[in-house]
């Protein structure tokens, strides 16, 4: 039996950084991104979580999760999550809290798999060597000329399939389906996301033209809210056209609503977002016992750990802006080879070392933390 590990060091940071260009979708815009990071030591083996958030994010780790994971055992994450559920039940679960725990859960998982000098997806338990990879962007914003371009290079770069945002100008949306749907020729998927922009019945109406354009699958033609508009949906589509939703879930009873619901073809899971490793689990078994697939929302270089372990995986969203963050500021970031996104087998943990120089000109935020002080 491994013996008990303690947690003795902290640090929590947040990161801003710009966005290459302005980006769109249906429903929000934005020129930044920011990313929390948690470092987790014990003795000299520290372990790597991450979460994309808001600096409040990293304030409520410092304030509320850290004395719950100072002092604890590595070796027992599902022990520290708990906790940090049980801390955090005033403050209100969902949103922010659960981001935080989220970061938290995957630094201790990360932290528990170096110790034992393995992979994470070993730690878990693999099901399959690699998984399939989307490309993810085609925003609002974008000029048609940006679209194709970024759509077509995905493609041609062997990705089975690319997704675009729509919503923001529904106008528009047919015409530039069919442009991205040109530029990616026939042989690869064309996924669309409306980020809930539409109602009901725009939104059935637009399913009916997209299937035209070879759409197999239609992510928030609704609100994440509208169960039964979802349903609705997922009801009456064309055939060969999914419904997905549930980037928004930030607890186990989210994505056991939405699936005794019957409103997704597809249930996307982000662990950045519903507590991390442990979290993740809870939701893909909730997918297990429904026989629906899920699908990893955004941060590749976790999910792609993660979605090797469940066997009801479909893909990963290899999303524009992550995989630009990722591969600027971590070492070992996954980058998508023939389509797939295969974890490091001989690296520990998630096999991420993060560039603190490289992300020093984008701090907002630090906090070193030690068990004695806390």
């Amino acid at each position: 039996m491994t013996d008990t590990v303690r947690v003795d060091e902290m640090q929590v940071a947040a990161y801003t950084i710009p966005t290459a260009s302005p980006e769109a979708d249906g429903t929000y815009e934005w020129k930044e991104t920011t990313l929390v990071t948690v470092h987790v030591k014990a003795g000299d083996v520290t372990g790597f979580g991450y979460t994309y958030a808001s600096t409040a994010v990293a304030i409520l780790i410092e304030h509320a999760l850290a004395k719950h994971v100072l002092g604890a055992d590595c070796m027992s994450p599902r022990g520290v999550y708990d906790a940090m559920v049980r801390e955090v039940r005033n403050l209100g679960r969902a949103g922010m809290a659960s981001m935080a725990i989220s970061a938290v859960d995957v630094a201790v998982h990360d932290l528990k798999a170096r110790v034992l000098g393995i992979p994470l997806v070993g730690l878990l338990g693999a099901v399959r060597p690699a998984v399939a990879a989307y490309g993810s962007g085609g925003f609002t914003s974008y000029s048609d000329q940006q679209l194709t371009e970024q759509l077509g290079g995905w493609a041609a770069q062997g990705l089975a399939a690319v997704k675009m945002k729509i919503g923001t100008h529904p106008e528009l949306d047919l015409a530039r389906v069919r442009a991205a749907r040109q530029a990616i020729g026939n042989g690869t998927e064309l996924y669309v996301d409306a980020n809930g922009a539409y109602d009901r019945k725009q939104a059935l109406r637009f399913a009916e033209v997209f299937v035209d354009s070879g759409v197999t699958w239609f992510e928030e033609p609704v609100s994440s809210d509208d169960l039964e508009g979802l349903r609705m949906l997922a009801a009456r589509c064309p055939a060969g056209m999914d419904i997905a939703a549930g980037e928004y879930g930030y607890e186990p009873i989210y994505f056991r609503r939405m699936l005794e619901a019957d409103a997704v073809d597809v249930i996307q899971i982000d662990a950045t977002r519903c507590g991390g490793v442990t979290g993740f689990s809870l939701a893909a078994a909730a997918a297990e016992v429904f026989h629906r697939p899920i699908s990893a929302h955004t941060a590749p270089s976790l999910h792609g750990h993660l979605c090797c372990t469940q066997p009801r995986a479909r893909n990963v969203e290899y999303f524009f802006d992550h995989v630009r963050i990722e591969g600027m500021l971590m070492e070992g970031a996954l980058t998508a080879v023939n389509g797939l996104l295969t974890p490091d087998l001989s690296a520990p943990g998630l096999g991420l070392i993060f560039k603190k120089p490289d992300a020093e000109r984008y701090q907002v935020y630090s906090r070193h933390l030690s068990a004695g002080a806390i």
